[in-house]
């Protein structure tokens, strides 16, 4: 696969081996807000830094079980947080987070269509200048290379199609829209190139495996880099390579505790679902699970390929890798068949595994972080001033290298705006409309007024999960964690009213925050001060802006 960079209007011609770069001299005038803690000093080479990136693998359910080469070669060899969360389930707002560290009432970027924000014009306007890549190559000097599946309305006609390259990217390898594993189109530095379903040169998790490893043969070494590997596993259609469509065949989806029950004193959608499941539902569920488990073993191949050539190229011990998910999943919890898109654990909960210089080996961390955290993360190990930035999150580089006395966060906000279809499934007569993701046996996984916002807080002394939905009821769920980890039983009817109130005003606060107000403290927090206007810091009404239609 030939590589060729991106130059600013252009692009380079020319075999990769004799690419442009910038002369030590040169970096040095571009580094003005990287200095930071790693400097430039002789003798001293800023970390390079790998962030590879699932679609729709859990945590909670077991996503990580098939990738042993992943665990041990990241995992054990650097952290584990076993408190890593999305601030929405779904996947182009979440991805929107990752790239611009912001909460999604501040990307704007509400679900995976155009008319969501999802890489639309507005996007492509507003926020991708100012994405954490975009900062990296122009304030840091560092080469960045995108390889897989960026956001899914990319390459949309109307919004500029494959032609259009973000800003920020040295080398562009993005796949047309959603996830697929043949028959796909990528853009490769703004042109189509068109693939089949011949496994050997055309399936995706082994072209992005390729094509990393070809960067990392023939990319600048005056320049750091960084590199964003976006597989389309284990989302749907779960397409595995040849050689793993037999692996698992005795495994099933977990049968734990909230497994094909009754989501009781529930949202009405959860309510919904019929139970027991059928035995088709069922079977086509484990089935999924199994599939999504066989598309992961081509990850692990991946990951193992790209650490080798770390090693060889000799960049490992100088260079973080980053393993994280969009969103979780659920394979028939509370009877809901498959999907994301809920506020339950085993949808906003990701695994997060973390190596790189300073990192002891076999560490777990239970620091509550989210994904709008990497951004700022990768900056500060680029030694980029952070006040320089308009992001919600926070830099985990302290818990990396095991600072001690730090003062971090205990809560984090989860917010999701639902989608319905204006008319009904002629397939559900007895549905009205306003619903969407529906199977046939007519349970349906979102709606409209599936609009909900939640604190998920974790303090010394809580575990808890306060959400509000934006329906007719202002329907309220509450689970303490600690008790109810399978958060079966909602306690909004229980709770001390006292702390319900403090819950809903922490939760006005954080969905009208912006920047250095998302990191206050928390209820539960020593430090925590009720302010008032903190609830109405970011243009206007909180209420209004937590669910209003994001007009673009």
């Amino acid at each position: 696969m030939l590589l060729l960079p991106l130059a600013p209007g252009r692009f380079r011609q020319g075999s990769p081996r004799h690419l442009p770069s910038c002369s030590p001299a040169l970096l040095l005038l571009v580094l003005g807000g990287c200095l930071g803690v790693f400097g430039v000093a002789a003798g001293t080479r800023r970390p390079n830094v790998v962030l590879l990136l699932t679609d729709d693998q859990d945590e909670v359910l077991g996503g990580m079980t098939p990738l042993k080469k992943t665990k041990a070669l990241i995992g054990e060899m650097g952290m584990t947080f076993s408190s890593a969360y999305v601030p929405s389930a779904l996947c182009c707002p979440s991805r929107a987070s990752i790239l611009t560290g912001k909460y999604p009432h501040n990307h704007h970027v509400v679900n995976n269509t155009l008319e969501g924000n999802c890489s639309s014009k507005s996007w492509q306007k507003i926020q991708e200048p100012n994405t954490f890549p975009a900062i990296l190559r122009s304030m840091c000097g560092y080469q960045t290379f995108f390889a897989g599946k960026y956001l899914n309305e990319y390459g949309a006609p109307d919004a500029g199609g494959l032609e259009h390259v973000p800003l920020g990217w040295s080398y562009w390898y993005a796949l047309e829209k959603n996830s697929k594993y043949y028959n796909y189109t990528l853009s490769i530095n703004g042109k189509a190139r068109k693939h089949g379903e011949n496994y050997s040169v055309d399936y995706l998790t082994d072209v992005l495996a390729n094509v990393s490893l070809d960067f990392l043969d023939y990319k600048s070494n005056f320049e750091p880099f960084f590199m964003m590997i976006a597989t389309p596993a284990p989302h749907s259609p779960w397409t595995a390579a040849p050689q793993y469509q037999k692996a698992f065949q005795n495994v099933f989806a977990p049968r734990n505790k909230n497994f094909n029950i009754h989501g009781m004193n529930k949202h009405w959608l959860i309510r919904q679902a019929k139970t027991p499941m059928t035995n088709s539902s069922i079977q086509f569920l484990d089935n999924a699970f199994r599939k999504r488990w066989q598309t992961l073993l081509s990850v692990d191949d991946l990951v193992e390929k790209l650490v080798k050539r770390l090693e060889f190229t000799g960049e490992l011990n100088n260079t973080y890798i980053f393993y994280t998910s969009d969103n979780g999943y659920h394979t028939g919890q509370f009877s809901l068949p498959i999907d994301k898109r809920q506020l339950y654990e085993f949808d906003i909960k990701v695994p997060l595994l973390v190596r790189g210089p300073g990192i002891k080996p076999n560490q777990t961390s239970k620091m509550l972080v989210a994904n709008i955290d990497l951004g700022p993360t990768i900056l500060d190990i680029a030694g980029y001033d952070l006040n320089k930035t308009q992001m919600d999150g926070m830099s985990f580089l302290p818990i990396l290298r095991g600072a001690s006395n730090l003062t971090w966060r205990s809560d984090v906000l989860v917010e999701y705006q639902g989608e319905g279809r204006n008319v009904t499934d002629p397939t559900c007569p007895s549905l009205s409309p306003g619903v969407s993701q529906c199977f046939p046996d007519c349970v349906c996984e979102d709606a409209y007024n599936n609009t909900y916002a939640c604190v998920r807080t974790m303090s010394a002394l809580w575990n808890l999960q306060y959400c509000e939905f934006d329906d007719q009821e202002v329907f309220v769920e509450v689970y303490n964690l600690t008790a109810d980890p399978d958060q079966i039983t909602n306690i909004a009817k229980s709770i001390d009213p006292e702390l319900l109130g403090k819950m809903n005003y922490r939760l006005m606060m954080l969905q009208s925050c912006s920047g250095p107000t998302c990191r206050t403290p928390g209820v539960f927090d020593p430090r925590y001060r009720f302010d008032p206007r903190l609830m109405f810091s970011n243009r206007g009404s909180v209420r209004t802006r937590r669910f209003s239609k994001h007009l673009l």
